[in-house]
């Protein structure tokens, strides 16, 4: 099967960065689904580990958002059969879905929103899971109105992550959604989304809160660059108020929360699948909810350009947009050429 492979830690530019390769195709077993590849989205994970990960020469498959079409099952499936569409994220603990044929554990892949094609599907899983399990299960939002009034500061509003818990928190909670972009269609973007107000983390965040009448979030919701806004989120967060990131942080002094009594709180989405944790059908059931809001018109897909097929080339564009860090929602790269 076709597939797209790291073999050293380079540099994107680097031609060999990302390669075509040709690899041996796998076969279900146990819980997995061999998943027929239509549509892959890439995320800032693909990047950290073609960088930080040395596979030694041997064919390392990255890619971790896909959509396509289930060509067989493992014995133990019970959640899907032969045909059947579905999108997931996967694991990094396995192989990625870079790949024609991709073999993904059916407790975490959900049934594909009918009204998406594949590209807009498979935009999707990643950040989603990301976002819902950061908003509901870490940062225990409720999902109803009784949060009302208060304000959640979501910093990094256009990225992958935060185009979708943009709209999850605006469609979903009572909270007042405000976020954070640096320039005009970025704004844009996250007030098409559902944000209530867009503020500018290049500039003097407290201030800016204060002036719209926010001056204090109980909750907060960084998706990059925590280690230089820090201070900026301490001082702004409420009395018990509670911080949440995803990236990877420089050293930063936690203490200037102690005060508050705040709390800091990781989401990586893929703990459950890499640890096989016994609740990991959740991403499931997860997924499934989410498809069932598409076909519903709550949210929508995140997005916003399509680079062509999938080879090594538009990957290794893919690549380098994402670590230009000024990409607004998501990338999608769909079909293999011929």
């Amino acid at each position: 099967m076709r597939a797209v492979a790291t073999l050293h830690p380079l540099p994107i530019q680097d031609e060999a960065a990302l390669q075509d390769v040709v690899l041996p195709e796998p076969r279900a077993e146990g819980h997995d689904l061999l998943v027929r590849v239509a549509a892959i989205s890439v995320n800032p994970v693909d990047t950290k580990i073609r960088t930080r990960v040395d596979p030694g020469g041997v064919p390392k498959v990255l890619g971790w958002d896909a959509a396509g079409t289930v060509e067989a099952v493992g014995p133990d499936c019970t959640l899907f059969r032969r045909g059947d569409a579905v999108f997931y994220a996967g694991s990094v603990a396995r192989a990625g879905c870079n790949s024609e044929l991709h073999l993904v554990d059916e407790r975490i892949v959900g049934p594909k929103p009918a009204t998406l094609g594949f590209a807009a599907a498979a935009a999707l899983p990643l950040t989603a899971i990301t976002a819902w399990e950061m908003l509901f299960d870490v940062l225990q939002v409720p999902r109803d109105e009784a949060a009302s009034g208060e304000a959640l500061l979501l910093i990094g509003g256009a990225g992958g992550v935060g185009s979708i818990a943009i709209q999850l928190a605006r469609r979903l909670t009572g909270l007042r959604v405000i976020a954070t972009a640096s320039r005009p269609e970025t704004r844009a973007w996250c007030l098409s989304l559902g944000a209530h107000d867009v503020v500018d983390h290049h500039g003097d965040l407290p201030a800016q809160l204060a002036a719209i009448g926010a001056a204090q979030v109980r909750t907060v919701f960084s998706t990059n660059n925590t280690d230089r806004h820090w201070p900026a989120i301490a001082t702004v967060l409420a009395p018990r108020g509670r911080v949440g990131l995803i990236d990877d942080p420089g050293p930063f002094d936690i203490g200037l929360i102690k005060r508050k009594s705040g709390s800091l709180h990781w989401e990586f989405m893929f703990t459950r699948p890499v640890f096989a944790t016994p609740d990991m059908i959740e991403q499931h059931r997860l997924l499934a909810e989410v498809s069932r809001l598409v076909d519903a018109g709550v949210i929508r897909t995140t997005l916003t350009e399509t680079l062509g097929p999938i080879t090594a080339a538009n990957l290794r564009r893919a690549h380098a947009l994402i670590e230009s860090g000024r990409t607004r929602g998501k990338l999608v790269l769909e079909g293999f050429p011929g």
